[in-house]
Parts: C-alpha cells; structure tokens; sequence
C-alpha cells in the first residue's frame, strides 16, 4: 500500500511545464545575470581576471535555473537530483571570498525563476546589487599598501636591524616581522609592512638603500606570498 502511495505521489507531481512560462523566466534570468556581470566587472575587487571568471555567471545562473525548472515538476527527478548531487564532487578553486558571493547570488537567480517567483527573485536581486553599488560609492578611496618586505644584508653588523627598524617607523603605518635568518655573513629579515601611499614607500626605499650593507630589497604584494 505504502508503495502504491508513494507511485501515486510520484505521477500526480509529474506535471507539464508550460513553454512560456519558461522562456519568460529565462529571458529574465538571462538578464538579471547580464546585469550582474556589469556589476562585477566594475565593482569588482578580486584580483583575476574579473572579465574571464565573469564569463561564468550567465551559464552558471541558467543551468540552475533550467535544473531547477525540471526538476519541480516531478518528485521522482528531485529524488534523482538529490542521488546525481551525491555523487559529484566539485572541486574548483575559489580564491577569494568575493567571487564565492557572486557566484551563489547567480544561483539564487536561477533558483528563485526556476521555481517561477519572479517578484520575489527579482526584488531582491535589485536590493542586494543597489546595496552592494552605495557601499562601493561610499567605500573611501585611499592608496595604502600592504606589502612583504624582504631584506638581505651582507656582512651585517649589530646595529644593521634596528637601524633597519628604526627607518621603517618613518614611512610605515604597520610593521610586523614575519622572518629572520642570520648567518656569518648574510642576514635576511622579512615584514610585513602598510604604507601610505607610493610616496612613502618609495622614501622608505631611499633611505634603505642608504645603508651600505644592504644587498637586496624586495617588494611583494602579500596576497601573492
């Protein structure tokens, strides 16, 4: 008996989707996501390439969107996608937390017309872009740096450290050591630094390579260590 119910279950929810209905809400999806990737492209802070990774967004919301489309109107597919999504494993690299926040607004989109509540869906993607736009605009824009240093000196003497320090305190906000290797003849000392601007940075830089045993300075972005 529980069979038999569970069938009739089954076959009652396996209903038609109406062909308009579904060209209608992939027509918006389609734009919604096009606006999206404008958003990105220019709002974006990520350091890819913001037009490459953006190139995603359209397929990633219409799939979804069609996914879920099929899926609604029958219980034996929802069983179906809940086994399919068992077995696959994604495994892409997501390297900034920016673009995991772009990535699920566009499977909300596809969501959300897949299961045909397109008020709702399109409110609150307006909502959420228009906030995102004001936050940006009233981001303040500044210059500051942060930055890994590395410093190599040769034949150091006592005093080489601190006077190192001690210049780095004039055009450095922040300075925190990360590493610091001494050998007879070599001494190499990374930090961590945050400068005001590529005047002082580059101040810093002069008055570091005012000390004569310094053999090498190296500037890296710190995202990139």
């Amino acid at each position: 008996v529980k069979m038999k119910n569970i069938e009739t279950i089954a076959l009652s929810q396996n209903l038609g989707i109406p062909l308009g209905d579904f060209v209608i809400d992939l027509f918006i999806t389609i734009l919604l996501t096009s606006l999206l990737v404008l958003h990105y492209r220019k709002f974006g802070k990520s350091l890819s390439n913001r037009d490459q990774f953006s190139h995603n967004f359209l397929f990633l919301s219409t799939t979804t969107m069609l996914v879920i489309t099929i899926v609604k109107s029958s219980l034996a597919l929802s069983l179906g996608l809940v086994g399919a999504l068992s077995i696959v494993r994604f495994r892409t690299a997501i390297k900034e937390p920016e673009e995991l926040t772009y990535l699920f607004l566009c499977i909300a989109v596809g969501l959300g017309l897949g299961a045909n509540q397109r008020l709702i869906t399109i409110t609150g993607f307006f909502i959420i872009v228009g906030i995102l736009i004001l936050y940006n605009f009233r981001r303040i824009p500044t210059d500051r740096q942060n930055l890994h240093l590395v410093i190599k000196i040769k034949n150091p003497g006592k005093q080489e450290l601190s006077n190192i320090v001690e210049i780095l305190k004039k055009s450095c906000t922040k300075i925190e050591m990360k590493r610091f290797d001494e050998q007879e003849e070599l001494l190499e000392v990374s930090f961590l630094i945050e400068v005001d601007g590529f005047e002082k940075l580059e101040e810093g830089k002069a008055n570091l390579q005012g000390l004569k045993s310094i053999q090498k300075i190296s500037f890296l972005e710190s995202k990139s260590v």
